[in-house]
């Protein structure tokens, strides 16, 4: 069956169209003579410089009191003055709480009562003794009497001795009705008020104080550094920084005071101590802090910022700008990273210039424009 001249006719406009259509880009190519190019990228640069870095390892510390001592009472009695407030800084030595003293002076005043009886005691016994001697050697008394006599006034010396001892407790038991500090630091909530009365030697104490001038902070290290920080630890002083969380222009310097005898080994980490002298008590017992223990100085290494670098499927590489604009693509090796930059060990020579920004459009041998 013959097909109409009109269908042939629109067949044939539609195959001459996408004739057109596919050959006129090339014609086009053709006629200027030369393929399109795509535009430069634009990317950041920096360069890699050669300095003196610190070799240092972080962790997260616990800030610890350097003395924490619990106040309480040796003796027992109404509590008739708190000489602080809580939370008030105070010095040793300085007054915290008065006890009331009286039932302490009366005891001591029948004390001294005691041994002075008992010394008029033992004046007439001693005296006795004497003229007792004497009568014995005459044979006037006999040796029972004198026997006696020298018993009682060797008996009113132990008493003396127990009357003396009896006045000093009575003088130490009035001296603990004031409390003083025996640190200097920070006191804590207040447990007792006046008017309380206050038991000797109770489980709770009156004001717990916090020493915080100087402070210790705890942290933990895996323990492969174990013994790189005795290394160096045996060299001198190792240097401890610690940086306060959420305000980095907050740092204090330290310096480490203790390693622990033993390696946890439900966590494989080795605990340590730096002592910090927190002049301006920016550290807190109980805060998390950052620290940055500083091992030693490492000369002429190659730096670079940490943004430069970037990882691929066989490993980590930076893309170098060459003195064309164009761009390669170089396997490096990154030794390590620290405040924002990264330490190059192989792979990168001081005064190179390495694409900071700009790596989503980049490709080996691309043009870039440096819009630093």
């Amino acid at each position: 069956m013959k097909k109409p001249l009109s269908f042939i006719f629109v067949s044939f406009f539609i195959l001459a169209t996408c004739y057109l259509l596919l050959f006129l880009p090339a014609c086009s190519q053709e006629k200027s003579g030369k393929p399109s190019t795509p535009p430069p990228a634009p990317v950041t640069v920096a360069s890699a410089i050669k300095r003196t870095v610190p070799v240092q390892i972080r962790s997260i510390g616990n800030v610890e009191a350097y003395t924490t001592v619990s106040i309480k009472a040796r003796t027992g009695g109404e509590l008739m003055h708190v000489n602080f407030r809580e939370g008030q800084d105070v010095n040793r030595g300085e007054l915290l709480f008065s006890i009331d003293p009286r039932p302490y002076k009366t005891a001591l005043a029948e004390a001294k009562a005691h041994l002075a009886r008992d010394t008029a005691l033992a004046k007439k016994a001693e005296a006795d003794a004497v003229r007792y001697a004497e009568l014995f050697q005459e044979q006037l008394v006999s040796r029972d009497a004198y026997e006696n006599i020298l018993a009682n006034a060797e008996a009113l010396k132990a008493t003396i001795a127990a009357d003396n001892s009896a006045v000093e407790n009575a003088m130490l038991s009035l001296a603990y009705c004031s409390i003083y500090a025996p640190v200097s630091g920070r006191t804590g909530s207040l447990l007792v008020s006046h008017g309380n009365l206050i038991k000797a030697n109770d489980d709770k104490p009156m004001v717990v104080i916090n020493q915080i001038q100087p402070v210790y902070i705890n942290f933990s290290l895996p323990e492969q550094y174990l013994q790189e920080i005795r290394k160096y630890m045996s060299r001198g002083n190792l240097k401890v920084s610690a940086v306060v969380s959420g305000d980095n222009n907050i740092t204090e310097e330290g310096s480490l005071t203790f390693i622990d005898n033993t390696v946890d080994a439900a966590t494989g980490t080795i605990r340590l101590k730096a002592t910090f002298k927190n002049k301006d008590k920016k550290l807190w017992p109980g805060q998390f802090v950052n620290i940055v223990v500083t091992l030693t100085e490492q000369a002429d290494a190659i730096v670079v910022p940490s943004q430069s670098i970037q990882a691929g499927q066989e490993g980590t590489y930076i893309f170098i700008v060459k003195e064309d604009l164009t761009v390669e693509a170089r396997a490096v090796a990154v030794e390590r990273a620290i405040n924002g930059e990264s330490v190059i060990a192989s792979g990168l020579q001081s005064g190179e210039k390495v694409v900071t920004d700009g790596h989503l459009r980049l490709v080996p041998g691309a043009k870039v424009e440096i819009k630093n």
